[in-house]
């Protein structure tokens, strides 16, 4: 056996099972990765048709689209959430953008220069450009966003996490700006085409923070008409938009005058007013229902794996008992039965895994995943691990010591998350006691922050590139109480960091896709977390809206080119 570079082995009956994995093929149900498949290219794509516009469309007519949840807030650069994945391509305009397969292509940046350090970024950009407040999108107006973005005072924590690198930049002329970073970072530009970094009016930036999250000015091919929170968004077509990505193929304006969005948190309302004409669009498609939408003849489904990491079960506190035991983490694995929980949860939409990156993720090295289940290895390991006995209750239990923990999630207002409670009977299966606690959202970024809690409920990490993983899994990003850290699990394992930091400091494909998998591998072993299954995207829509495109970065609808075939206010 070839072991991959970096990585690194426990001793025990998990790492013996890990490593009969590692050069193998994907597990059953897995997509096959393309044999000739360049290492700077997803592991598998979906058409080209779907990114690019193949036909011009006709204009006029309202769009109705129905959405799950509201994000509370247009100013889409201060916060983690779905929504602004879509929502920020109506409003505003990156620098750059993505091709189908995760290269960079021109969007407000028509080219750029990069030093041979890799920490001088020179953009020289579009001429023409303007926000709908009238304001030239000029090299001033960049650097205003990027300078506002790593400000503190901004409250923008996770966008700022993305350009930590970031050190400053200069205008040197009304077209060119040249940004300088503090040290090499291979994911910059990739970060830069993701929607939370659309590009803001600096007039806008300035102005009220009420007004900057209710009517943001961007140069996007819409405006904000109305916003009432928890009710809906309506936006009006920018007449004078020009400046779509050159890959989508678009030029001019968008086609739709209006779109009308209206926020249904339950999932059935979602699927009968689809059904019922009521909406023409769903961006949060329910999965029990997507075998009826599939049979409906007037219907279409889109089901789209998105880039970063996969959901995942649970994520362990890795510094506090039980869990900063290896091998109390690496049995938990085990006892999992992802494909079950998968099948029961994702109604045969979601596809099971147990990689640390999703698999059209670049660089996602599929025969890297932990396996499982294997109740009978993990009984073994906590048994050999000194938790041989157990009490009247089935808990084991290592002298006073009971083997249990306590898994913390938001209280959404409904029951437990089906989620919880299958690996919570997973769980009881290998003696583990494991409660559950419901919080609200402000106690959760408090119980992360003072490092209060055992383990996590179900959560994912998107962002198109697989520096992802360094966001959720660097010592670097271990939250506090000043720094919104996204490491929920506080591992803090030198050789993990340092896979992480050169996969940062380089560009050169061949040598990330080494350093990646060795990262990936590292991960499998450590398990600061419990992969599931891909984080996907569904959305439904009538068969009367045509041209629309899928946004490359995020695999969410992106419709400038979208246009309705029977036209209705």
């Amino acid at each position: 056996m070839k072991a991959r570079p970096g990585l690194c082995l426990a001793g025990s009956a998990f790492a013996l099972l890990l490593a009969a994995r590692l050069p193998g093929a994907p597990a059953a149900g897995d997509e096959k990765r393309p044999a000739a498949m360049s290492t700077a290219v997803h592991a598998f794509t979906y058409p080209h048709a779907d990114y690019v516009e193949t036909g011009r469309g006709r204009s006029g007519g309202t769009l109705h689209i129905s959405v799950a949840s509201d994000t509370g807030t247009l100013d889409l650069q201060t916060i983690a959430a779905t929504n602004p994945k879509w929502l920020g391509r109506l409003l505003f305009d990156n620098l750059v953008y993505l091709d189908e397969h995760g290269a960079i292509t021109p969007w407000i940046a028509e080219r750029w220069d990069i030093s041979a350090d890799g920490l001088t970024y020179v953009f020289h950009l579009r001429d023409g450009v303007t926000f709908s407040d009238g304001t030239p999108l000029d090299a001033a107006a960049v650097k205003a966003n990027l300078d506002r973005i790593v400000d503190p005072a901004s409250h923008t924590a996770m966008t700022a996490a993305y350009i930590a690198p970031y050190a400053r930049s200069r205008v040197v002329d009304r077209r060119t700006l040249e940004v300088t970073l503090s040290r090499p970072y291979s994911a910059f530009l990739n970060v830069l085409a993701q929607s939370w970094f659309g590009l803001v009016s600096p007039r806008s930036l300035a102005g009220p923070k009420a007004v900057l999250a209710t009517r943001p000015v961007g140069s996007g091919p819409f405006i904000v008409a109305s916003y009432r929170r928890q009710s809906g968004i309506t936006f009006v077509r920018r007449p004078d938009y020009r400046w779509a990505p050159p890959y989508i193929g678009h030029a001019g304006p968008a086609y739709l005058d209006r779109i009308a969005v209206t926020f249904v948190p339950e999932a059935l309302p979602r699927y009968v007013s689809l059904v019922s004409g009521q909406f023409d669009l769903t961006i949060d498609a329910p999965p029990q229902n997507a075998a009826a939408i599939r049979a409906n003849p007037d219907l279409v489904l889109g089901n789209r794996i998105n880039l970063g990491n996969p959901t995942r079960a649970i994520t362990f506190n890795t510094t506090l008992p039980p869990f900063n035991e290896l091998a109390v983490r690496q049995a938990f694995a085990l006892a999992i039965d992802r494909a079950a929980i998968t099948r029961a949860n994702g109604f045969g939409e979601y596809r099971p895994t147990g990689a640390f990156l999703s698999a059209i993720t670049p660089h996602a090295a599929p025969g890297i995943v932990a396996p499982g289940p294997d109740v009978a290895a993990a009984n073994r390991l906590l048994d050999k691990a000194g938790w041989a006995a157990r009490d009247a209750d089935g808990v084991r239990r290592r002298g006073a010591q009971r083997l249990q923990a306590t898994l913390v999630q938001v209280d959404a207002g409904t029951a437990l998350s089906p989620i919880v409670v299958a690996i919570q009977a997973d769980a009881r299966k290998i003696g583990l006691r494991l409660d559950i606690r419901q919080v609200t959202a402000p106690q959760l970024t408090q119980i992360r922050a003072r490092n209060a809690y055992q383990a996590l409920g179900p959560g994912y990490w998107h962002t198109n590139t697989p520096d992802g993983l360094y966001i959720v899994y660097h010592g670097q990003n271990i939250a506090n109480p000043r720094f919104t850290g996204q490491n929920t699990s506080r591992i803090a394992d030198p050789q993990l960091d340092s896979l992480l930091n050169q996969a940062r400091a380089t560009r050169d494909p061949a040598r990330q896709d080494r350093l990646y998998a060795a990262a990936q591998a590292r991960l499998a072993v450590l398990v600061p977390a419990v992969p599931l299954f891909e984080n996907h995207t569904l959305v439904a829509y009538h068969r009367h809206l045509r041209g629309m495109v899928y946004d490359t970065s995020h695999n969410m609808p992106f419709l400038t080119t979208a246009w309705l075939s029977e036209p209705r206010s």
